[in-house]
């Protein structure tokens, strides 16, 4: 082989060709790794179909490969002699082994990260981790509690080395204008096809190929991340989305279908409450015994005693989810009453609009705002994120300034920071809205050295310290129930996103944004019981306002949870695709049309598809979605995000 190639005058196209099929082999072995690793997270992936995922996947490996190796594959294709100097194939060799080390390194990194996420990392990851103090450790615990992946990661590197030097290539005795003219003609002919390879075809008609493409090979939308490869989600999501105008319905029918702004409700008078949302880090709704009364046969225990007991006394939801899987994606839902559709809406191209937050609305009535959030100042972005929403005070490590009590990766440990919480809270002038974002059953999942032993380890790592925040809401509500202001105050508690499942009724597509949201107010013992209507995290704005009677026209994406009327509906979107849930149904939905359709009232595991069956229930699904999309989409577009 060493011989043919080095005399041979195409030689390093030749090169070029076995190290391309060689890479290729490699990506697909990441492809059966990913879905091995993760297999129980795809229960309706079999053999036949995981086959055609393997074929389908082969048109985004060459994408990436073909973007990763630009660099190279044009220090080998430019017609010139220098190209079999030495030094310069040394140099081409370990741009071959750097870059390809990235995609390998990608790749294997949402091995552990998919769990999270449920799709493949994206662009947005970037600005997401942009202003984290800590990478540094939490790069060093991810490499401490995945070594196999790390030993795996090394083992590909040496492939990748070897692979690099498979020939020493050797100037061709000849190179006169033969040598130039077809090379020069090799060099188009190259360049052709990486065009091709990259767009996904060379026909006129063939747009360039993306995400949604995915979708092509898979029966459920979850499964398009075995198809994709991250390299090639990371490249195809680091320009910015822009959404485009849609126009289902005229101005007037689209009021009647999805009206956006809402109004005060008649009659009633606005009781001046405080207001204070919890929002807990990854406390998915599987995690609370009170909310699973109906699985294992009734013995489930969870391991939330402390919000099991305050359920109680609270009013809460069966039928209860996020609109993202990321933390950036849950403040503007809640707070703000926008989902992320595509994106984080706080990285995307849109953030900069005018928007309604619920901290603005209460602040121009008189109340006094606060935000607490015990990670470095500037974490998740969520110190920007509160100025923009009208926010005054806002509370983080530097604030709290005791470093006995960091954790070591995240910030201050909840049980503590949450008693210095409830002691700031006694210094706000009421009427006040408050909101905490809790960190402490966040990877590593760790407790307090203290506390080691102490709570359930269940089968979940984020199970003990789901615990652990538990105990510390526990000492919260203790603290906060002998001060003035408790008795005036609702409070909204749920959690930022789900994560990663163990039961199989929330280990489906549908279950993997299952939260709880509960309204807790000690003031009115008539806020009580457990409703079966769907509420998402940005119904809880207008639920809130409506509940204290807010007095003035206000716009959010979401609907009052407290309302008798059940058309409501509950949307999220995830790598591109919607889940989309009304009354008893659940559908998935490309943007264009419905993918799939399951009953969860009869069929809460999502065994049996209906697309094909209730057709006139998918139509009536995919209008009100649309008619969501064109309300979304215009008001990103023409920066309409608030009551005028």
């Amino acid at each position: 082989m060493k011989r043919f190639l080095s005399n041979n005058t195409g030689n390093t196209y030749l090169l070029l060709l076995i190290q391309f099929i060689i890479l290729l082999a490699i990506y697909a072995g990441l492809r059966i790794g990913f879905y091995t690793y993760n297999q129980s997270l795809f229960p309706n992936v079999h053999f036949s179909s995981l086959v055609v995922m393997l074929g389908g996947g082969v048109k985004f490996d060459v994408v990436a490969i073909l973007y990763l190796n630009i660099l190279y594959i044009l220090f080998q294709i430019i017609p010139w002699t220098l190209k079999y100097k030495k030094w310069y194939q040394t140099l081409a060799q370990w741009i071959f082994v750097v870059t390809n080390s990235l995609g390998i390194g990608a790749n294997l990194i949402d091995y552990a990260y998919y769990p999270f996420t449920l799709k493949r990392t994206t662009g947005t990851v970037f600005s997401q981790f942009a202003n984290e103090e800590n990478l540094g450790k939490l790069f060093l615990d991810f490499l401490a509690d995945y070594w196999m992946l790390v030993v795996l990661f090394a083992g590909l590197i040496y492939l990748v080395f070897r692979i690099a030097k498979i020939v020493v290539l050797i100037r061709p005795a000849k190179t006169g204008l033969i040598f130039y003219a077809l090379h020069s003609v090799l060099f188009l002919f190259t360049a052709f096809l990486f065009v091709g390879g990259v767009r996904g075809g060379w026909a006129h008609s063939t747009r360039p190929i993306t995400l949604s493409n995915a979708g092509d090979y898979v029966q459920n939308p979850e499964e398009m991340s075995i198809v994709l490869n991250t390299p090639f989600s990371m490249l195809k999501t680091l320009k910015a989305v822009e959404l485009k105008e849609l126009n289902y319905y005229t101005n007037q029918e689209l009021e009647q279908r999805y009206p956006v702004v809402h109004q005060a409700v008649p009659g009633k008078s606005f009781k001046k409450l405080n207001v204070v949302f919890l929002i807990l880090e990854s406390f998915a709704k599987e995690h609370i015994g009170a909310l699973n009364k109906d699985i294992q046969d009734g013995n489930y225990k969870g391991y939330t005693p402390f919000l099991d007991s305050l359920i109680e006394s609270s009013y809460t939801f069966s039928n209860s989810y996020a609109n993202g899987r990321k933390s950036i994606d849950a403040l503007p839902s809640i707070i703000t009453g926008i989902p992320s559709v595509g994106e984080p809406f706080v990285l995307s191209v849109y953030s900069g609009n005018k928007t309604t937050s619920i901290a603005k609305l209460l602040g121009d009535v008189g109340y006094e705002t606060a935000f607490f959030h015990g990670a470095p100042n500037g974490s998740m972005g969520f110190s920007a994120y509160t100025q923009l929403a009208g926010i005054k005070h806002y509370f983080g490590k530097n604030e709290y300034n005791n470093d006995q009590d960091f954790d070591g990766i995240w910030g201050i440990w909840d049980e503590p920071f949450m008693q210095f919480m409830a002691s700031n809270l006694d210094t706000l002038k009421q009427p006040f809205f408050a909101s905490f974002f809790s960190l402490s059953s966040h990877h590593p999942f760790k407790v307090p050295e203290k506390y080691e032993g102490k709570f359930p380890k269940g089968p979940l790592p984020v199970q003990e310290p789901v615990g652990y925040t538990d105990y510390a809401l526990r000492q919260f509500f203790n603290k906060a129930s002998k001060s003035s202001w408790f008795a005036n105050t609702l409070f909204v508690i749920c959690a930022d996103h789900a994560t990663v499942s163990y039961q199989p009724e929330y280990n489906t597509a549908a279950g993997a944004f299952s939260i709880p949201i509960i309204f807790y107010y000690p003031g009115d013992k008539n806020l009580r019981g457990v409703s079966d209507k769907l509420i998402q995290q940005i119904d809880i704005m207008p639920t809130v306002l409506n509940y204290l009677g807010y007095e003035r026209p206000y716009f959010s994406f979401g609907f009052d949870a407290f309302s008798a009327d059940r058309t409501n509906f509950v949307v999220n979107n995830i790598g591109g695709v919607f889940n989309f849930f009304q009354g008893d149904y659940y559908m998935t939905h490309d943007g264009k049309k419905p993918l799939s359709l399951f009953n969860l009232k009869k069929d809460r595991l999502e065994k049996e598809d209906l697309l094909k069956k209730e057709g006139e229930i998918a139509s009536r699904l995919d209008g009100q979605l649309k008619a969501f999309m064109q309300q979304y989409n215009a008001g990103m577009i023409h920066n309409q995000l608030v009551a005028e």
